[in-house]
């Protein structure tokens, strides 16, 4: 077998863009050679997506007002009935969706007005209309969507797939989050928690310099050389002293990854040499890199380079979909995101990486089909019923599944608790997981805990 080095870097990216040909030979000059913490590794059975994209809408979006219409809203409209949101029980009058809802593609779903170019999409697209969390809190539910636990800390799902499947550029982070501002809960959200600290998500600020300090000040080529070679046999000195220290591990590594990312971050983040046509594609003029088509621009990109998990995160916990006081403030938000997100997914099409790209776009809850209160135009948190999409590898695109009562309240048929949503993920991915665990404090913990169903009925 030919030495992984010996492979050109463009047709080792190539390749492994491609459908990762290269998974076989990594794996095993890994296990040969000592290939480390984030060596590709197999899954429990064979995967139909090798990466994840995943896209979180900050705030919790109103499903009755983008992907589960209800007519009956409209014709009740102002009809007071029993309510339960954040702030218990009590009664509220119904409010209908101030947005259309079309018939989009040939499957025929319903989609608002709001989504106009992710419902030109509509046959790649599978709604979940019967997610439901447990708490109705921002913080406890965001981190409920990332990590499966509302009350304690745990690692995230990119970082559960970064541990149980390693990555194919070892130049570039495992999980990478493309982050403008901290959601709820802050850096909780992509962290790895108890697991190895290498696998926790990398957050990287959209704009002029996403990568601070990512330019060696050595002198020289030859010099810097000299220098990595003197820190490599020093780092090793100081680990073979104390083995089995994680930290330690995973700060070594992260340097390697560093030097390595001295090497590609750049040309990865550099959006300017794409054509024009791509970045109208985007919505993005030339020289723009804080528009959200601009890290969508890079997720391809970084997919493209072989990083396993590519989070994109909308807005922070101010200014995001949380409308309480009036739901015309969804129009912004969705303006700013659906061309970007539609032009992601046709990119990833057009280059070939949709056929093995799992794409999850969520929100940590949905918004109730009453007002907030009486005289508002808004809506409240609720968890009991709310709309997810997943798009890409291995699904059945042009699908809806489950459904909620005519006002939006309950759940009907199919409900999708998180860890069936997050079960789902990881089956599409090559795992079962029920058997991706890790031993801590004398327990082993996995992503869905004690529970969770993969949602078979949506797989192709």
């Amino acid at each position: 077998m030919p030495r992984i080095d010996s492979i050109r870097r463009r047709e080792f990216l190539k390749r492994s863009a491609a459908g990762v040909a290269l998974y076989p030979a990594l794996a095993r000059a890994a296990a040969l050679n000592g290939g480390g913490l984030l060596a590709p590794k197999p899954g429990h059975h064979e995967p139909k997506a090798k990466q994840l994209i995943i896209v979180f809408l900050t705030g919790g979006f109103s499903h009755v007002d983008t992907f589960d219409e209800k007519p009956r809203l409209r014709i009740d409209d102002g009809k007071v009935v029993p309510s339960i949101d954040l702030r218990g029980t009590s009664r509220q009058p119904l409010m209908g969706s101030p947005f259309q809802f079309s018939t989009c593609g040939e499957s025929g779903l319903r989609i608002s007005e709001l989504f106009p170019h992710l419902g030109s999409l509509a046959d790649d697209l599978c709604i979940i209309r019967t997610l439901h969390t447990d708490i109705v809190e921002h913080f406890q539910a965001v981190l409920a969507m990332h990590t499966g636990s509302a009350t304690v800390p745990m690692p995230s799902l990119g970082s559960w797939l970064s541990y149980g499947l390693g990555t194919f550029n070892p130049n570039l982070p495992p999980y990478v989050v493309l982050a403008e501002h901290l959601t709820y809960a802050g850096s909780q959200v992509w962290d790895s928690s108890f697991l190895p600290p290498i696998h926790q998500g990398v957050r990287i600020v959209p704009g002029e310099e996403p990568i601070p300090n990512l330019r060696s000040p050595a002198r020289s080529a030859s010099l810097h050389e000299l220098e990595q070679l003197m820190l490599r046999d020093v780092n090793e000195r100081h680990a073979a002293a104390r083995p089995g220290d994680a930290n330690l591990n995973a700060r070594t590594l992260s340097f390697e990854v560093a030097k390595g990312m001295m090497r590609e971050a750049p040309e990865a983040f550099d959006n300017t040499r794409e054509p024009e046509g791509m970045l109208q594609l985007y919505g993005l003029e030339r020289g723009d890199r804080t528009s959200f088509g601009a890290p969508c621009l890079v997720a391809r990109r970084l997919i493209e380079r072989g990083v396993r998990v590519v989070e994109l995160i909308d807005t922070g916990s101010s200014n995001n979909w949380d409308a309480h006081g009036d739901m015309r403030d969804h129009r912004p938000k969705a303006l700013r995101v659906d061309r970007a997100l539609a032009a992601l997914i046709q990119d990833l099409k057009q280059r070939g990486l949709f056929e093995t790209t799992l794409i999850a776009i969520c929100t940590e809850f949905g918004r109730t089909p009453w007002t907030d209160a009486p005289g508002t135009k808004g809506r409240n948190h609720y968890a009991k019923a709310f709309s997810c999409l997943l798009a890409g590898a291995g699904l059945k695109g042009g699908t809806a599944y489950g459904q909620t009562d005519e006002y939006g309240v309950n759940i009907i048929t199919n409900p999708v608790h998180v860890h069936d949503y997050h079960a789902t993920i990881l089956h599409l991915m090559g795992i079962d997981h029920t058997r991706l665990t890790y031993r801590y404090a004398g327990r082993d913990f996995r992503l869905t805990d004690v529970s969770g169903e993969v949602i078979r009925d949506i797989l192709a």
